[in-house]
């Protein structure tokens, strides 16, 4: 008996594991993906290139176009909303800070985007410069969206990761102490009031450094950013992001201190105020702590809420 033929265009085991949580909608769309992918590079007149790693809900791969242009071609899967939020994101933004989109097809789940450069963390800089690096990229992003519908606002996003945390905090066993989950909850309402859309942008919504890729050929080095969340949010949230990264650091001293310094460090960068900045960065660690514990992934848990019971206990 002959064995089923192995894919040509395969996912990594994150896209896979992502897609088994579909249960049939997953299975069949990794089953399906040659034949969705040869259609868009037919459709569309690629020639396709090599496969990238790094991604969680999408096939991500070099294509060409017919005229010459490098591109990425993303299919992301299906069963899932990834690409609503991120088209709309990189069509509202038109290229300013973010990848362009050269076509789109949302019914297959697919996007021709700009092909960018190597991502900042892997360009040997350290942590100071890749924060300019991120607020430089952010401050070209930031702009007001000439149409929100769709768009998640910062006072849903504090609502949303308010709940989050509160669910995730029973239901992990309460990895961290009660301080933390009172301070997270107690900033998520001063951020949900805080909520002006007379001063809202339209934000990325996790823009870290692995999502921060060099513009190709660029001197000095201009970067721009790739899956967008796509957000109508105070920028204070987009350096929140920043507060939640680079626990290492953190970790090798003072964690509070060391906190204190890096919001200020980017206060000091973009103007914004430091306290929200400081609430939305608390937000973020916590949650994504939480999220790491609910995933069994206890070490890199406790690293994160390491980090927060010190800022929430000064």
């Amino acid at each position: 008996m002959t064995g089923q033929a192995a894919p040509r265009f395969a996912v990594n085991d994150r896209v896979k594991r992502r897609a088994a949580t579909h249960g049939e909608v997953g299975a069949a769309w990794l089953a399906g993906l040659d034949a969705l992918v040869d259609g868009l590079a037919r459709d569309w007149g690629l020639a396709l290139g090599a496969s990238l790693d790094g991604g969680t809900e999408a096939l991500v791969m070099e294509a060409t176009t017919a005229g010459g242009r490098a591109a990425i071609l993303k299919v992301t899967l299906a069963g899932t909303r990834t690409i609503d939020g991120e088209l709309r994101t990189l069509r509202l933004a038109a290229g300013r800070g973010y990848a362009e989109v050269y076509r789109h097809d949302a019914a297959r789940g697919a996007m021709l985007l700009e092909r960018l450069g190597p991502k900042l963390i892997d360009l040997g800089l350290s942590v100071a410069d890749q924060i300019e690096a991120i607020c430089a990229t952010l401050q070209v992003a930031w702009t007001r969206p000439a149409d929100i519908a769709g768009l998640m606002t910062g006072a849903d996003k504090a609502t949303a990761l308010a709940r989050l945390i509160a669910r995730r905090w029973e239901e992990t066993g309460r990895p961290c102490g009660g301080p933390v989950i009172d301070t997270a909850l107690a900033f998520a309402e001063d951020r949900r009031r805080a909520f002006d859309p007379r001063t809202a942008v339209l934000g990325h919504g996790d823009a870290h450094a692995w999502n921060t890729l060099q513009v190709p050929d660029s001197d000095p080095a201009r970067f721009k950013f790739v899956d967008p969340d796509g957000l109508f949010i105070e920028p204070a949230y987009d350096l929140g992001i920043s507060m939640r990264e680079w626990e290492e650091e953190l970790l090798a001293g003072d964690a509070l201190a060391l906190g204190r310094a890096r919001c200020a460090l980017l206060s000091r960068l973009t103007g914004v105020p430091e306290e929200p900045i400081w609430q939305w960065g608390f937000l973020e660690r916590v949650s994504t702590g939480l999220l790491l514990a609910e995933m069994g992934l206890d070490e890199q848990a406790r690293a994160f809420l390491t980090v927060a019971e010190a800022w929430a206990n000064p």
